[in-house]
């Protein structure tokens, strides 16, 4: 009996199919009006608590201080001069809570990008935990938003019990969490391409509308990361794809439609770059390598400003460096064709990779889901294929944008008529929410418990996929709580100044092992690479304490 009431409660028929299998609007009990709303409210409050709490305890990662710095630059009329990897749109995101923090910049520095953002938040007189904690809002504020994205894409596709179990899954992915705390540029990148997926599915019933505001989308993400890329065929494709499956296939329209799309890409990207610098003045500040081959017509083809293909250039010519990773204990040079999905494995909650399954598997198998499954399914395979090309195995992150689209493909779980499926759909989304709540505020060093927790997260994989220079605060006050007046060597991995944060220790690599006695703080993406004489420390000397599961403490 219980089973049969859930069912009727969440059952997508009762919800969002045939509207005569539906109560009337008048018929529904007033107070159901509130609940839905409410539970978004809800799910959202809990995501915004835990990314606002990690961005107050959590100092400088390793890429946030050039972002920092370059938007900084921005406000100051510096222009394109920093991190022309990468586009400068997300670091405007950033570049909006810098502004409210109002931090004195030295326009007369000229150094070095990875300078820069030291420069500013430990040099210029500024206090890093604020301007670091303004920085992050902007990307907190998105990420909530692409929530709302996650929610309506889910609701239309399969009803209301839909969007909530794929809202539910998005506002618990620790992944999710963890880089939309920070100011850096992954989660406004994947947030921007599923709503242009979201908005072209929109745009199948309502094309004037939603075709430009797809295409305004889609160059967001392309503007604030080039990785976004790939996926631009796949979007122009989707948007030509409502006329082909027409009886008679209309090719003038076919062939508008991308081209609408296409046009708003371009006009974005170029923007982007007009509001930094209206003349568009650009001198490299690093060297451009030269890129032969097909890579080479390609960035030549772009329809984008110089500094934008430049960038490219850049992007390429980093692919081709020999990058360390780490991957289940095993310190190796380049790259793992398998790396991604075997990180996934261990960073993913075990629920969230059965609902995430069994949703694919929904999309193309349930009728009525299946001219859905191409904009849901199609742009994330493709992005996934193209990062695990890639030849830096530095993280998850790369792959964020998987917890959005395949929140919503889980959703649609719920289309099934299986008389235990929402029972159990529920089941897996409570075990996701748990998991994720136990790890709080690490979300950083998440690994699911199949893989033994955050604990144990350094001794599977390394950078950020647990320790991105995050935890020096942290380390800070457990040294002052626990071991005042101890000597203290240091080994960090990261962007922040230790002596800022009250921690004066030496480097214990500048002096024979011997004289290294006290206590040794090693960040665990150090210790995952170390080899002669760091290694050599760390197995003469014991373990005794660990921060935030991504800085070991030794005693010697």
């Amino acid at each position: 009996m219980m089973t049969r009431e859930l069912h009727s409660v969440l059952a997508p028929e009762a919800l969002s199919g045939d509207p005569a299998a539906r109560p009337s609007r008048w018929s529904r009990p007033s107070a159901g009006r509130w609940v839905l709303p409410l539970l978004v409210v809800v799910l959202l409050a809990q995501m915004a608590f835990a990314m606002v709490t990690t961005a107050v305890q959590q100092t400088p990662t390793i890429d946030e201080p050039v972002y920092v710095g370059t938007a900084a630059g921005y406000l100051h009329g510096e222009g394109l001069r920093y991190n022309p990897e990468h586009p400068p749109l997300g670091k405007l995101v950033v570049g909006a809570g810098v502004a409210l923090a109002d931090p004195h910049v030295d326009t007369s520095f000229t150094g070095t990008q990875e300078r820069l953002g030291p420069h500013l938040l430990y040099e210029s007189g500024n206090d890093p935990w604020r301007l670091m904690l303004w920085a992050r809002l902007p990307v907190i504020v998105l990420t909530l938003l692409f929530g709302l994205v996650v929610f309506a894409f889910a609701k239309e596709l399969a009803g209301r019990a839909a969007a909530l179990a794929a809202l539910a899954l998005y506002s618990f992915s620790p992944d999710v969490i963890a880089h939309g705390s920070l100011a850096t540029l992954d989660v406004p990148m994947a947030g921007f391409l599923l709503t242009s997926v979201w908005l072209l599915w929109r745009a199948s019933r309502r094309p004037r509308l939603y075709l430009p505001l797809a295409g305004a989308a889609l160059g967001a993400a392309v503007a604030t990361k080039m990785s976004a890329l790939p996926a631009v065929a796949v979007l122009l494709v989707l948007a030509a794809l409502p006329e082909w499956r027409g009886r008679a296939t209309r090719w003038g329209r076919a062939l508008l439609r991308p081209a609408v799309v296409a046009g708003a890409v371009v006009a974005v990207v170029w923007a982007a770059y007009l509001v930094v610098d209206p003349r568009l003045r650009w001198t490299s500040q690093v060297h451009v390598p030269t890129v032969h081959g097909m890579r080479g017509l390609l960035v030549d083809l772009m329809p984008f400003p110089e500094a934008y293909r430049d960038g490219m250039r850049i992007q390429f010519g980093l692919e081709n460096d020999p990058w360390q990773g780490f991957l289940f204990g095993r310190l190796y040079t380049g790259s793992l064709w398998y790396y991604l999905p075997a990180a996934l494995l261990v960073k993913t909650p075990l629920g969230m990779l059965a609902l995430w399954a069994a949703g694919a598997v929904a999309m193309v198998t349930v009728r009525r889901l299946r001219p859905a499954a191409p904009y849901v399914l199609v742009p994330a395979a493709v992005l996934l294929a193209a990062a695990m090309e890639g030849s830096r195995d530095f993280g998850t992150r790369y792959a964020v944008f998987l917890p959005m689209f395949l929140a919503v493909a889980a959703g649609c779980v719920l289309t099934v008529r299986w008389r235990w499926g929402p029972v159990v759909t529920a089941a897996l989304v409570a075990f996701v929410g748990v998991s994720s709540l136990r790890t709080y505020p690490y979300y950083l060093p998440y690994a699911n418990e199949a893989f033994g927790g955050p604990a144990r997260t350094h001794l599977l994989l390394h950078d950020s996929n647990v320790d991105w220079g995050q935890d020096l605060g942290r380390l800070a006050d457990r040294l002052r709580e626990r071991y005042r007046g101890e000597r203290i060597w240091l080994v960090y991995k990261g962007s922040g100044v230790p002596s800022y944060y009250g921690i004066h220790a030496s480097d214990p690599l500048t002096v024979p092992a011997g004289r290294v006695h006290g206590l040794l703080a090693v960040s665990d993406s150090a210790a995952a690479k170390a080899k002669g004489r760091l290694a050599e420390l760390i197995d003469s000397s014991r373990p005794v304490d660990e921060v935030g599961h991504s800085i070991t403490i030794y005693r010697r």
